[in-house]
Protein backbone atom coordinates (compact mmCIF):
# COMPACT_ATOMS: atom_id res chain seq x y z
CA UNK A 1 0.00 0.00 0.00
CA UNK A 2 1.69 3.44 -0.87
CA UNK A 3 0.74 6.62 1.22
CA UNK A 4 1.95 9.05 -0.84
CA UNK A 5 0.33 11.50 -3.34
CA UNK A 6 0.79 11.17 -6.95
CA UNK A 7 1.53 14.87 -8.03
CA UNK A 8 2.27 14.26 -11.54
CA UNK A 9 -1.75 15.02 -12.61
CA UNK A 10 -2.00 18.07 -10.71
CA UNK A 11 1.33 19.44 -12.97
CA UNK A 12 -0.15 17.94 -15.61
CA UNK A 13 -3.33 20.17 -14.61
CA UNK A 14 -1.24 23.51 -14.14
CA UNK A 15 0.80 23.24 -17.64
CA UNK A 16 -2.73 23.33 -19.46
CA UNK A 17 -4.31 25.66 -17.10
CA UNK A 18 -1.49 27.94 -17.68
CA UNK A 19 -1.22 27.37 -21.77
CA UNK A 20 -5.26 28.03 -21.67
CA UNK A 21 -4.58 31.47 -19.34
CA UNK A 22 -1.40 32.67 -21.71
CA UNK A 23 -3.31 31.49 -25.19
CA UNK A 24 -6.57 33.93 -24.16
CA UNK A 25 -4.86 36.88 -22.01
CA UNK A 26 -3.60 39.12 -25.27
CA UNK A 27 -7.46 38.59 -26.82
CA UNK A 28 -9.25 39.97 -24.15
CA UNK A 29 -9.37 43.38 -24.72
CA UNK A 30 -8.66 46.17 -22.05
CA UNK A 31 -11.34 48.51 -21.01
CA UNK A 32 -10.86 52.09 -22.67
CA UNK A 33 -11.57 54.94 -21.03
CA UNK A 34 -11.83 58.01 -23.10
CA UNK A 35 -10.42 61.45 -20.43
CA UNK A 36 -11.34 64.24 -21.04
CA UNK A 37 -8.77 66.82 -22.05
CA UNK A 38 -8.91 70.63 -20.80
CA UNK A 39 -10.21 72.99 -23.52
CA UNK A 40 -11.91 70.65 -25.68
CA UNK A 41 -15.34 72.23 -25.32
CA UNK A 42 -17.43 72.51 -28.12
CA UNK A 43 -19.26 75.64 -28.18
CA UNK A 44 -19.46 78.11 -25.59
CA UNK A 45 -23.57 78.78 -24.81
CA UNK A 46 -24.48 82.17 -24.83
CA UNK A 47 -26.22 82.33 -21.24
CA UNK A 48 -24.79 79.44 -18.65
CA UNK A 49 -24.88 79.22 -15.03
CA UNK A 50 -21.42 79.09 -12.81
CA UNK A 51 -21.62 77.43 -9.45
CA UNK A 52 -18.00 78.97 -7.92
CA UNK A 53 -16.97 76.69 -4.60
CA UNK A 54 -13.91 78.65 -3.47
CA UNK A 55 -12.18 76.60 -0.38
CA UNK A 56 -14.05 78.80 2.17
CA UNK A 57 -16.81 76.50 0.99
CA UNK A 58 -19.53 79.28 0.33
CA UNK A 59 -20.94 78.73 -2.88
CA UNK A 60 -21.65 81.88 -5.57
CA UNK A 61 -24.00 81.16 -8.59
CA UNK A 62 -22.98 83.81 -11.48
CA UNK A 63 -25.43 84.31 -14.21
CA UNK A 64 -23.17 84.48 -17.21
CA UNK A 65 -25.15 86.30 -20.98
CA UNK A 66 -23.66 86.64 -24.00
CA UNK A 67 -23.10 90.40 -23.54
CA UNK A 68 -20.89 89.86 -20.69
CA UNK A 69 -23.35 90.97 -17.92
CA UNK A 70 -23.32 88.54 -14.71
CA UNK A 71 -25.59 88.63 -12.14
CA UNK A 72 -24.02 87.31 -8.66
CA UNK A 73 -25.69 85.51 -5.85
CA UNK A 74 -24.19 84.14 -2.65
CA UNK A 75 -26.02 80.70 -1.80
CA UNK A 76 -25.81 77.84 0.63
CA UNK A 77 -25.98 74.46 -0.21
CA UNK A 78 -29.31 73.51 1.16
CA UNK A 79 -30.68 76.50 -0.89
CA UNK A 80 -28.58 75.63 -4.24
CA UNK A 81 -31.42 74.29 -6.51
CA UNK A 82 -33.95 76.72 -6.09
CA UNK A 83 -31.33 79.44 -6.75
CA UNK A 84 -30.31 77.49 -9.94
CA UNK A 85 -34.10 77.59 -10.80
CA UNK A 86 -34.79 81.34 -9.92
CA UNK A 87 -31.74 82.35 -12.16
CA UNK A 88 -32.66 80.14 -15.03
CA UNK A 89 -36.59 80.62 -14.68
CA UNK A 90 -37.25 76.97 -14.68
CA UNK A 91 -35.22 75.78 -18.13
CA UNK A 92 -33.40 72.62 -17.43
CA UNK A 93 -31.53 73.29 -20.73
CA UNK A 94 -29.87 76.28 -19.47
CA UNK A 95 -26.16 74.12 -18.97
CA UNK A 96 -24.69 75.16 -15.42
CA UNK A 97 -21.31 74.28 -15.20
CA UNK A 98 -19.17 74.07 -11.40
CA UNK A 99 -15.59 76.08 -10.72
CA UNK A 100 -13.81 74.91 -7.75
CA UNK A 101 -10.69 75.70 -6.26
CA UNK A 102 -7.95 73.10 -6.09
CA UNK A 103 -8.40 72.65 -2.24
CA UNK A 104 -11.73 72.00 -2.74
CA UNK A 105 -12.64 68.22 -1.70
CA UNK A 106 -14.01 66.12 -4.83
CA UNK A 107 -16.28 64.81 -3.09
CA UNK A 108 -17.72 68.08 -2.57
CA UNK A 109 -18.31 68.75 -6.36
CA UNK A 110 -19.24 65.59 -7.20
CA UNK A 111 -22.34 66.19 -4.48
CA UNK A 112 -23.05 69.53 -6.11
CA UNK A 113 -22.90 68.01 -9.54
CA UNK A 114 -25.47 65.11 -8.58
CA UNK A 115 -27.72 67.23 -6.57
CA UNK A 116 -27.93 69.76 -10.14
CA UNK A 117 -28.23 66.53 -11.65
CA UNK A 118 -31.07 65.08 -9.66
CA UNK A 119 -32.93 68.84 -9.52
CA UNK A 120 -33.37 67.96 -13.49
CA UNK A 121 -30.64 70.00 -15.18
CA UNK A 122 -29.75 68.69 -18.30
CA UNK A 123 -26.28 69.88 -19.03
CA UNK A 124 -23.69 70.22 -15.25
CA UNK A 125 -20.15 70.41 -16.47
CA UNK A 126 -16.73 71.56 -14.96
CA UNK A 127 -15.10 74.57 -15.73
CA UNK A 128 -11.46 74.25 -15.99
CA UNK A 129 -8.86 76.89 -17.07
CA UNK A 130 -6.30 76.08 -19.80
CA UNK A 131 -2.42 75.30 -18.90
CA UNK A 132 -0.18 77.79 -19.18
Amino acid sequence: MVNEINVVPYIDVMLVLLVIFMVTAPLLSPGVIDLPTVGSSRVKKDVYVEVQIPSTGSMVLLLKNSDQSVSEVPVEAPDLIESVRTLTNGDPSVPVVISADKVVLYEQVMNVMNELKSAGVRKVGLLVKKPN
